[in-house]
């Protein structure tokens, strides 16, 4: 039912064509039909255009009859007339003028129903989609957009209310790349030129002092030059915040070993790993002499009442006395020198911290009588911290410490002349110059720089007691949130152990061993010993659940078994720097833990160290296994047996499942004596050589096996 719509004929369309001009719709004719189909028509300014392309002025487009009657002499008034225009070429250009909605010349539109003389235009139904389809197109875009930054967003979104657990195995899975260098420390170190040591600020002013000479150490280790180091300011609060953001690649502050600090340091959650002790120390009381006494005694009450103890910020030392004393006996400062300025001008009359540091405060030369107390109250072993997942790194730093350590046993003392400056950096690791630690920076006596009757623990063995039990800290961290504790301890090798519900142990025996090893004796039922104390303290206290497996010391099967998985422990393996670092014999480094047997000899003979041994990157279960095997050196200290293991600490920070496992461990073992004495027989202490505790009064250094030529 298509109409025409016909262009008025008046004369003014010339003018209409490049003027402005109305379209008037037949109120009764067009109303119905054209209003839907014309509507306010506007062409473009270039209206010209149209007309030179339909020849609307007499062009090809004439009919024949038009050009009859051109030449026929009629004598009438001549009608005013358009030639009548194809239809085909109206329709074609006309509706992508009409689309452009812009402002053109408005026409005049007669509805007729047949086609008469004059310029003729079919209008045609326009429906909604051709008249709006920019519209449509620009919004379906914008919705597609939209949705496609959004979503990401509400994925995000979601996933923040759950914490994912952070694992010991890293993820196979594609990351967002991380806002710091990914390498290995030890690589970014020889790629830097310089290693960046933690350091308080007083030894950074000072430029000498044992932790700035181990700085050295470790740079002339690393890079052939033992300056080749910066000291990197670190505060008490700060200290393991800056090392977990890499700000630093090691703290040299005198921070204290403890299994706390390796599974969840309490200031940033994260895990670090510890070097051998370069300095045992424990925390003293200095201060005025009575109080010092209050202090020692614990006592609040009488002369005492008025005791006011300031500890710094973030030390054991302040764990210690906040546990020994109520909060209103007690100042917490940032820094040893805050500290001090607070007991010269009164604010507290004691200051409790570690005892090396005590006996370098000069106290005011007036006639108040200031002392540093005799009593140790706590144990504190300073040792060098890393970063718990780069191994290589701290592997390579403990080695550092035992080369000085080793120097001292053979006489090696610093010698410039064979000081070695690298031009090449040396691959693998384990092949480093560890005696260039000596060499160009000294042997542990030269850079302790202490007269030997003030060393106390900090002298080279020489057969008595060693065996040392490294503080648990608080195993208690993180008791508030033991969701975010299952979740860490459910993500590691130790929680797919107890899901398993079985420990297969390798035992180590000696070569030509014959027998059972349930029924063995000496150092190999001490380790089956081991092996069923782990079980117990893994699986509520069931030893069955322990495979054993022997092999021969000399074989280095046990490795290769540990190392695909054929075994998760192995007991009674010897602390060997080969078995450290990942070695050409395909295998990936392992982790010792404290050891529990030690062979005796002179101070310059190779010791024999007898640990636990794990997967170096199965970082939570080695912390739990060497938290056993203290436990039971623990409950020698505290005199805990099997008939009051209920005094054993708990320990949630493994998991709540594992919150009695030190219990559990010792319910089995005993103390450290119990199971000496069941596999060695009653040996008076004289004759146990090293195997014996070490009550913070003798001699504790020694260098592990592997460095001599």
């Amino acid at each position: 039912d298509q109409r025409a719509c016909r262009i008025d004929s008046s004369d003014a369309l010339d003018e209409s064509i490049s003027s402005k001009a109305t379209i008037e719709r037949d109120e009764e004719s067009i109303s119905s039909n054209c209003s839907h189909q014309v509507g306010t028509m506007r062409f473009h300014q270039q209206v010209s255009y149209l007309d030179s392309q339909l020849h609307l002025r007499g062009g090809e487009h004439e009919t024949d009859a038009d050009d009859r009657r051109d030449h026929a002499d009629i004598a009438q008034p001549r009608r005013s007339r358009r030639p009548s225009v194809r239809r085909t070429m109206l329709n074609r250009l006309l509706p992508s003028y009409l689309n452009l909605n812009v402002w053109g010349t408005p026409i005049t539109a007669t509805l007729v129903e047949d086609e008469e003389e004059g310029e003729i235009v079919v209008a045609e139904r326009v429906v909604c989609s051709q008249r709006t389809w920019k519209i449509v197109t620009f919004s379906k875009c914008l919705v597609l957009v939209t949705m496609a930054v959004s979503m990401p967003l509400l994925l995000i979104a979601a996933r923040s209310g759950t914490t994912m657990p952070p694992t010991d195995e890293p993820s196979m899975e594609p990351s967002p790349s991380p806002s710091y260098d990914s390498r290995p420390t030890l690589e970014i170190v020889q790629t830097r030129g310089h290693v960046r040591c933690g350091l308080d600020n007083a030894t950074i002013g000072s430029q000498e002092g044992l932790r700035l000479d181990l700085c050295r150490a470790v740079a002339a280790v690393l890079l052939g030059d033992p300056e080749s180091f910066v000291g990197v300011p670190v505060t008490g609060s700060t200290r393991f915040e800056k090392l977990n953001e890499r700000a630093v690649d090691l703290l040299l502050f005198g921070d204290t070993h403890t299994i706390e600090r390796e599974v969840k340091e309490r200031t940033t959650g994260a895990r670090f790993t510890f070097s051998s002790p370069f300095y045992y120390d424990g925390m003293a009381y200095f201060g005025l002499k009575t109080f010092v006494r209050c202090a020692e005694e614990n006592e609040r009450f009488g002369d005492c009442s008025s005791l006011l103890i300031c500890a710094t910020e973030g030390s054991t030392g302040l764990d210690f006395v906040q546990s020994s004393f109520p909060s209103d006996f007690v100042k917490v400062g940032l820094t040893i020198q805050e500290n001090t300025d607070m007991l010269f001008n009164n604010t507290c009359n004691v200051i409790a911290d570690d005892r090396s540091i005590l006996l370098n405060i000069i106290a005011p030369s007036d006639d108040r009588d200031f002392i540093v107390g005799d009593k140790l109250q706590t144990n504190e072993p300073l040792a060098i911290v890393a970063r718990k997942h780069d191994h290589e790194f701290s592997d390579t730093i403990n080695w550092v410490l035992h080369a000085l350590f080793y120097g001292e046993e053979q006489g090696l003392t610093k010698n410039s002349s064979i000081c070695q400056n690298y031009t090449t950096l040396t691959s693998p690791v384990s092949d480093l110059n560890f005696m260039n630690a000596v060499y160009c920076v000294g042997n542990y006596e030269e850079v302790l720089v202490c007269d030997n009757s003030n060393r106390g623990m900090n002298q080279i063995n020489n057969g008595t007691g060693m065996l040392y039990v490294t503080p648990f800290g608080d195993l208690k961290n993180g008791e508030d949130d033991l969701r975010g504790v299952d979740a860490i301890a459910a993500s590691s090798f130790l929680d797919g152990i107890r899901k398993k519900r079985s420990l297969n142990c390798g035992v180590v025996v000696p070569d030509g061993f014959v027998g059972e090893l349930r029924k063995s004796d000496k150092l190999v039922g001490m380790n089956v010993d081991y092996c069923s104390t782990m079980a117990a303290a893994l699986f509520d206290g069931d030893t069955q659940l322990v495979k054993l497996s022997s092999f021969s010391e000399n074989d280095n099967n046990s490795f290769a078994a540990l190392q695909n998985r054929t075994i998760d422990v192995l007991v009674g393996r010897r602390v060997e720097k080969k078995y450290d670092f990942v070695s050409s014999l395909s295998l990936g480094g392992f982790h010792f833990s404290s050891p529990y047997y030690l062979e005796n000899g002179s101070s310059s003979d190779d010791v024999s160290f007898f640990s636990v041994t794990t997967r170096e990157d199965d970082a939570t279960f080695s912390s739990f296994v060497n938290c056993v095997v203290l436990a039971t050196l623990y409950a020698q200290e505290k005199h805990i047996t099997r008939e009051n293991s209920e005094q054993m600490p708990l320990s949630p920070i493994f998991g709540s499942e594992l919150n009695w496992a030190l219990r559990d461990a010792i319910a089995y073992s005993g103390s450290y004596d119990e199971i000496y004495a069941k596999n060695f027989g009653d040996v008076a202490e004289e004759d146990r050589g090293r195997n014996i505790l070490n009550e913070y009064d003798t001699p504790q250094i020694h260098s592990f096996p592997g460095l001599s030529p």
